[in-house]
């Protein structure tokens, strides 16, 4: 007899077990823009005959499912569970606290005498802290950013009346598409440029979504006369490494074979020649000058501009930096190192990519309890140097 009473409850007390929805999020710390990966999972013992599922939108944050429901069957705790999981990726808009939920599955489920009854499920919201995006700007946070860069042919070497066709193609793990840059400007008075329509594309895949976004352009010089098609830089926080970093879209030179082959040398004037005519490239230069940003576009005057800032010895985000090192506060030494950063990438001034390695570790490595950190002297400096 007492064999089978302790028989009757151990049954009873298994088949007591309720049936569970709830939200699984990693331990993480977040940034504005990075994916979240988020995992719906519901627990039942009841037999479920039809469900319906809706994540909730919200202004706090983008969001796309990743890959079909799965429904399979586990033994926990000694019976077989029905167990329902969807995958979802969660991009935050804004810094702060975000709340993800609440979550209702509503099932149908055969209850006594085979009828059917409703039965809804609700899994409690979480709320998780993100932190702000690290830099000035549009937030790009990726787990992986790749270039791919194509020329029709050799850019600086084309064939009289030719035109140069350039396609560059950026791909993003772990980013939506609207979170790519814009097409970057190929522009330059001595060029024709037309541009193709770009194309955004998303691939749902188990890590996030990969994305990936294709420029395309057609260009022809006006005359024959070499230039060059400035360089591009993309800054994107890298979610694997907890750093900035720089991706960049190489600059090419530009012009026709024939200008280079039809030049001719200064070997073969005299002495005289040469004399005379550097005098009066002297003297056209000196007039040049004089009324040169009269007659010169906006663009040309932005470009007098720009060089003349690289011979400046006045950097005044250099000394922003050093200013707010006083501080301490390690968030507004980043946006300032950022702005430091830019300004060189602006002027095309030598940069080593690793200016702020160590302030990024700081502020974002991975652990779990990162709370509390003061700002390191050694950290700003690091800033600086690798001029």
């Amino acid at each position: 007899m007492v064999i089978r009473i302790v028989a009757f409850l151990v049954l009873l007390l298994g088949g007591a077990r309720a049936d569970d929805l709830r939200l699984v999020v990693p331990q993480m710390q977040p940034v504005v823009g990075e994916m979240i990966p988020v995992t719906l999972r519901g627990e039942y013992t009841s037999r479920i005959a039809l469900e319906t599922l809706t994540f909730p939108g919200s202004d706090q944050y983008d969001w796309m499912q990743l890959a079909r429901d799965q429904w399979r069957d586990e033994e926990i705790d000694g019976r077989t569970v029905r167990v329902f999981e969807r995958r979802l990726a969660v991009f935050p808009r804004q810094a702060g606290p975000l709340t993800l939920g609440p979550v209702t599955h509503h099932l149908t489920v055969v209850g006594a005498n085979n009828l059917r009854e409703p039965l809804d499920m609700t899994a409690q919201p979480i709320t998780l802290p993100v932190a702000p995006f690290p830099a000035e700007g549009a937030p790009l946070s990726a787990r992986k950013l790749e270039i791919e860069d194509t020329l029709s042919d050799a850019p600086g070497a084309l064939r009289d009346g030719e035109t140069l066709v350039r396609r560059i193609t950026l791909k993003a793990q772990g980013a939506l598409p609207h979170q790519l840059p814009p097409r970057p400007s190929m522009r330059q008075p001595w060029l024709i440029s037309f541009a193709a329509p770009e194309r955004r594309e998303t691939q749902p895949t188990p890590e996030g979504p990969a994305t990936s976004i294709t420029w395309e352009w057609h260009l022809r010089p006006k005359t024959g006369e070499p230039g060059v098609l400035p360089a591009v830089s993309i800054p994107w926080f890298d979610t694997a490494a907890r750093q900035m970093r720089t991706v960049e879209i190489a600059a090419i030179p530009f012009g026709y074979a024939s200008f280079r082959d039809n030049r001719s040398g200064v070997g073969s004037l005299s002495a005289g020649q040469v004399g005379i005519a550097l005098f009066v490239f002297a003297i056209g230069v000196a007039a040049g000058y004089v009324v040169a940003f009269s007659g010169l576009s906006r663009r040309r005057r932005e470009d007098i501009v720009r060089q003349l800032r690289r011979l400046s010895p006045f950097d005044p985000t250099k000394q922003g930096v050093k200013r707010v090192m006083r501080t301490g506060d390690l968030l507004i030494i980043r946006r300032a190192a950022e702005r430091y950063l830019n300004r060189r990438r602006e002027l095309c001034l030598p940069m080593s990519g690793r200016e702020t390695t160590l302030l990024d570790t700081l502020l974002y490595q991975r652990a779990e309890n990162t709370q509390g950190f003061e700002a390191n002297a050694a950290a700003a400096r690091e800033i600086f140097r690798h001029e």
